[in-house]
């Protein structure tokens, strides 16, 4: 058995305490973990690594929370954030067993609010969020949830028409070429992109109708 003999604030963070047991110094904990220790009580082995595993897992908490903090992750993000924290894989999964719990972790959520702001201020076809939710950790039921609203129809045309002032002064084909291109590498399907293209060069340019045809594939 060992004597707490002092509890001290840590200087460079309030949030801490460091644990001195029978005169010199032990550890160092968390406020909220330490919040029941009192100078004089007398620890076991047992208590001991009791406290320290839950620093870990409070400092893992922690850690996911200022991760989050930044923007909405995945729970595959979350999990390699800690690892590279060098947590362990329990506190890891207990982490996001508690993250889950609290709705801060909910793969489902966000693949469907990564899907949405895409689709807002950046829009792309079905294979490119697809490719996006993968490497993001997403597994195929949570990424096919997602994408189950896409209309890519729509969302060729608005990522078109934001594109088409930078097409001005161009002809037919070297329009067509350029947006198609654009269109393509945002993951669209040249069934999607054919009309597109033919609808924003009409839109912009009355009176000089075009049409892509089977002979003008990208």
């Amino acid at each position: 058995m060992k004597t707490i003999t002092a509890i001290e604030a840590q200087k460079n963070d309030p949030n801490r305490v460091n644990i001195y047991l029978d005169g010199e110094f032990a550890f160092g904990l968390s406020r909220i973990v330490a919040a029941w220790l009192k100078t004089g009580q007398r620890l076991d082995e047992a208590k001991i690594a009791s406290l320290q595993a839950a620093e870990s897992r409070e400092r893992a908490f922690q850690q996911a929370m200022l991760f989050l903090s930044y923007r909405a992750r995945s729970e595959a993000e979350i999990r390699q954030n800690l690892r590279k924290h060098e947590y362990a894989d329990e506190v890891i999964e207990e982490t996001l067993q508690k993250l889950r719990e609290a709705r801060l972790a909910d793969d489902n959520e966000f693949a469907r609010a990564w899907v949405e702001n895409r689709s807002t201020f950046r829009p792309r076809g079905r294979r490119a969020l697809a490719l996006e939710l993968r490497q993001k950790g997403l597994d195929d039921e949570a990424t096919r949830s997602a994408l189950a609203g896409v209309d890519e129809e729509v969302l060729a045309y608005e990522a078109a028409r934001k594109r088409v002032s930078r097409l001005k002064g161009l002809d037919w084909t070297e329009f067509r070429k350029k947006l198609s291109e654009f269109l393509a590498r945002r993951g669209f399907p040249y069934s999607v992109i054919a009309p597109t293209v033919s609808r924003i060069w009409n839109e912009s340019h009355p009176g000089q109708d075009q049409t892509i045809d089977d002979e003008e594939r990208i």
